[in-house]
This record gives structure tokens, C-alpha cells and sequence, in this order.
């Protein structure tokens, strides 16, 4: 059985909207339409990426990989704090660590969580999406052949 994120809900009022760059970042922007009339926050690696989401909320963490784990310690830091300060209701991202973070945190205080893995993740699942797997409420993949019973569950893709 599917475990959804309640959409609908009316206490599911605070987004907190979680990629890092590049095509994550893209993917998010895209998806992110079906949250609209919430308050969406959102956390990215990019400074530059203000003026994508001018009317909200945007918060800047260290891009950090698992090559480097004292970066890592940062960044997880950094995503407890948000995650602390915004109080969301629901957590999405579209993937890479800041998302791990989110998720994992978001799950901790209560959030409904989505873990959308990117388009470009073809042949399997990121490290990243199986990390957070027991961490989403809602687990999905852009390709229906990495679909499984267990999860990921395929629903479409974004670009």
C-alpha cells in the first residue's frame, strides 16, 4: 500500500521545498506548482538562485558531498536549524544531501515528506533516495522500470 502525503490537509500549511543545484534544482521548480497558496520556503546550494522564487522564503546551505564529511556535519547542521526555524508540515525535495537533511529532519518534528529522485538517476535510484527511504512518506522515481512493490513508486516525470 502507498503511503501518500496529505496534500489537501489544512494543517499542511508550511512547505519546506529542499534541492541542490543544477537539474535538482529545476526539477524542484517544476514540481513545486502543486503546493501553491502554502507558504513555501525553500533551501538550495545557490545564492544566485533568488530570483527563481522572488516571493518566498530562500535559504542557502553549504554543498557539501559525501567526499567530504566534515562539510557534511555543516550542512546537517545548517538543515536542523531551518528545519527547526521553519516548522514545516511538509518537506519536499528532489534530491541530494540538503534533501537527505531535510527529510530526515522534517520526518523527526512531524512533517509529511516527499522524496521526488531526479530524472537523471536512469539506470537506479541515488544514494541519496535510498538513504532517505525510510525517511519519505512519499517515495518516488521518474522511471517506471526503477519502480518497485517496496518503493520507489513511479507516478510520472517532471520535465
Amino acid at each position: 500500500m502507498s503511503r501518500r502525503a496529505d496534500q489537501g490537509s489544512p494543517v499542511a500549511k508550511k512547505v519546506l521545498a529542499v534541492a541542490s543545484g543544477g537539474g535538482h534544482w529545476i526539477e524542484l521548480l517544476r514540481v513545486i506548482k502543486a503546493f501553491d497558496g502554502r507558504d513555501i520556503s525553500f533551501v538550495t546550494v545557490h545564492r544566485a538562485y533568488r530570483h527563481d522564487v522572488p516571493r518566498h522564503r530562500l535559504h542557502v546551505v553549504t554543498d557539501a558531498t559525501r567526499w567530504d564529511p566534515f562539510l557534511v556535519v555543516v550542512l546537517a547542521i545548517q538543515m536542523l536549524a531551518i528545519v527547526l526555524r521553519v516548522r514545516p508540515s511538509i518537506v519536499i525535495s528532489t534530491g541530494s544531501a540538503p534533501g537527505l537533511f531535510g527529510l530526515l529532519f522534517g520526518r523527526i518534528l512531524g512533517a509529511r515528506t516527499i522524496w521526488l529522485d531526479s530524472l537523471a538517476n536512469v539506470d537506479r535510484v541515488s544514494m541519496s533516495g535510498w538513504l532517505v527511504r525510510p525517511f519519505a512518506g512519499l517515495w518516488l522515481t521518474q522511471w517506471p522500470h526503477l519502480a518497485r512493490p517496496q518503493g520507489p513508486e513511479y507516478a510520472g516525470q517532471v520535465l
